[in-house]
């Protein structure tokens, strides 16, 4: 049996088993990469294969060389046997609890399989109680439960209320682990629960248990990677070499910041799973954590013209859009996503976006309070909604929303970012510099970080322009597409009496300016500062370049310029030297 054929069986029977236990977004996630394997032509209809001929395009740009599907060198795919189901004496109760479960009365499903001891039975009984006792999609009617998670909210939205379920269901699991009865699915909810209690060490251990026995549900594999922080950890991972660990490392080595190692695992995986739009999703958002928006925007367009009411990852499709200040664009996009499910914390954020572009900042942030109601952690709407206070000058406001964002996820460099604009605004330069540091750390590659530290450390308080002028080389390095970095470095030489570093950074600006043909205040301090400069080394053929370069000009520039080419003429003609400013005009 061939390695796609292989894996698309693995994958038809997972959605099967995900289904029936009611883990829907796992049972989704393998349904898409089912229908992303390449399907044979001989053996399928067109029909079959019309969903792979949109999104083919995206892998023609951007995979350089074919990858086949083999694994590479040195790994070895184990195979995992089939779960066996339980037998039909759990069947009727079953069925009654799953349609509870899918009408969301979970404690109506926990309480029909209570008696039940097959390992279908126990798993949905316990992911029952565990919705509930975390508030998850709480039906309508347990008012208590809603009442008294209110009374005892923290100040970061965390719930302190103690619920008793909890530590029915930990040991409950923890027993079944011990005695060797625990499913895959049972592991996976158990360690689910070790995750909410703060036990991450035993989670990730259960977690690794319950993904090499089933490596088919995704959900087990994204909460063992929320609790991998640093590499260290993920390589200490004991994992079993399945294709799904692939999907996996990917994933990690993104969250991880590992950007390039990220893509060279999507484009391996794209060797089986040519077509899948989670791998083209993934590659987008590693591209934009590179900056690379003309590839993002290329990579969503082709998305969203195979699949055209599709939400997920589409806010940031909308961050790069509004970067990119493509109004029609975006306005399109805010329309469409309304249109095709308004109730998602996707679509709030990309109309809230739509109205920050227009400047429309209070409409903005009634839409991001929108999706924080959808999902109170719901990361980017915490974020957006803080640069939208800034624009609004409600720095209290702004600083409450950064926090609640680095709360949910502390390697989030844009609420550190906007934390320390925050605090800039506030005139404290001490809490602004140690914010962006924390950006700049968790995303080194971006010169606006760099420049925004730059501009703390060269404010009045600190005046560390030594610091700043490391800061502005670090921009400088790091693809400065707004050209601010040089021009700095040149007027902090100058300011330091550096006149050698300032002419090469002048120059270097000047070289810049005109390889994109902008004008503009900058341009007429780089040409007089050189032309000053070349004079007062003797080098008069350079300055004189420089000079008729100013004549152009009809400022005051113009006549100091005038007033150089008189003092160099005179020194070149052999007179002696005299004042400039007593020269005739």
């Amino acid at each position: 049996m061939s390695s796609k054929e292989s894996c698309r069986n693995e994958l038809r029977t997972a959605i099967r088993q995900l289904s029936d236990r009611c883990l829907y977004s796992a049972a989704k996630w393998a349904a898409e990469q089912l229908v992303g394997i390449e399907q044979d032509p001989a053996k399928f209809t067109p029909s079959h294969t019309r969903f792979q001929r949109g999104s083919s395009s995206i892998r023609r740009r951007f995979r350089t060389n074919e990858i086949t599907s083999t694994p590479i060198a040195g790994v070895s795919y184990v195979s995992t046997p089939v779960l066996e189901e339980d037998e039909a004496i759990d069947g009727d109760f079953y069925l009654l609890a799953k349609s509870y479960f899918d009408c969301r009365e979970y404690r109506r499903a926990a309480h029909v399989l209570r008696d039940q001891s097959g390992k279908k039975a126990v798993f949905l009984r316990c992911y029952a109680l565990y919705l509930c006792a975390y508030g998850r999609s709480l039906p309508a009617g347990e008012k208590r439960k809603e009442e008294e998670m209110i009374e005892l909210e923290g100040p970061l939205g965390k719930s302190d209320a103690v619920n008793r379920e909890l530590v029915y269901l930990e040991r409950e699991l923890s027993t079944l682990r011990k005695n060797g009865t625990a499913d895959p699915f049972g592991l996976y909810l158990y360690g689910l629960v070790l995750k909410e209690k703060g036990s991450e060490n035993l989670a990730r251990t259960v977690l690794v248990e319950s993904v090499n026995s089933y490596p088919w549900n995704w959900n087990a594999w994204m909460e063992l990677q929320s609790l991998c922080t640093t590499i260290d950890v993920l390589n200490s991972l004991n994992l079993s070499n399945h294709w799904m660990k692939d999907f996996f490392l990917a994933n990690a080595y993104q969250e991880l910041r590992m950007h390039n190692e990220s893509l060279a695992k999507y484009e391996y995986l794209q060797g089986t799973f040519s077509f899948s739009s989670y791998i083209q999703a993934q590659i987008a958002k590693a591209q934009y954590s590179l900056r690379e928006f003309e590839q993002v925007e290329v990579i969503f367009e082709d998305l969203l013209r195979n699949d055209p009411y599709r939400v997920e990852d589409m806010d940031m499709y909308s961050n790069v859009l509004y970067a990119k200040e493509c109004f029609s664009t975006l306005s399109y996009l805010a329309h469409r996503v309304f249109s095709t499910d308004k109730y998602r914390p996707e679509s709030c954020c990309i109309i809230g976006n739509y109205y920050s572009l227009k400047g429309q900042h209070e409409k903005s942030v009634v839409y991001f309070r929108r999706a924080l109601k959808l999902n109170k952690n719901y990361l980017s709407a915490w974020t957006l909604m803080g640069h939208e206070f800034v624009e609004m000058k409600n720095t209290p406001a702004a600083v409450d929303a950064y926090r609640r964002a680095v709360d949910i996820s502390p390697c989030d460099y844009r609420a550190w970012y906007g934390l320390g604009q925050a605090y800039e605004m506030m005139a404290m330069p001490y809490y602004a510099l140690h914010y962006f540091r924390k950006s700049v750390f968790l995303q080194p590659n971006d010169s606006r970080l760099w420049i925004a530290m730059a501009q703390c450390y060269e404010t009045d308080q600190l005046h560390m322009l030594e610091e700043a002028i490391k800061c502005y080389k670090r921009a400088a390095n790091c693809n400065d597409t707004e050209a601010i970095a040089l021009h700095q470095l040149a007027k902090l030489s100058k300011e330091l009496k550096r006149s050698e570093e300032a002419a090469f950074y002048y120059k270097k600006d000047l070289e810049r300016m005109e390889a994109e043909e902008r004008e503009g205040p900058n341009m007429v301090e780089a040409l007089l500062f050189l032309a000053t400069y070349y004079k007062s080394q003797k080098r008069f053929e350079e300055a004189e370049i420089y000079c008729t370069r100013l004549l152009d000009y009809t400022g005051p520039e113009k006549e100091t310029a005038k007033s150089l080419l008189r003092g160099m003429r005179k020194v070149q003609s052999g007179f002696p030297s005299m004042d400039i400013e007593h020269l005739p005009p």
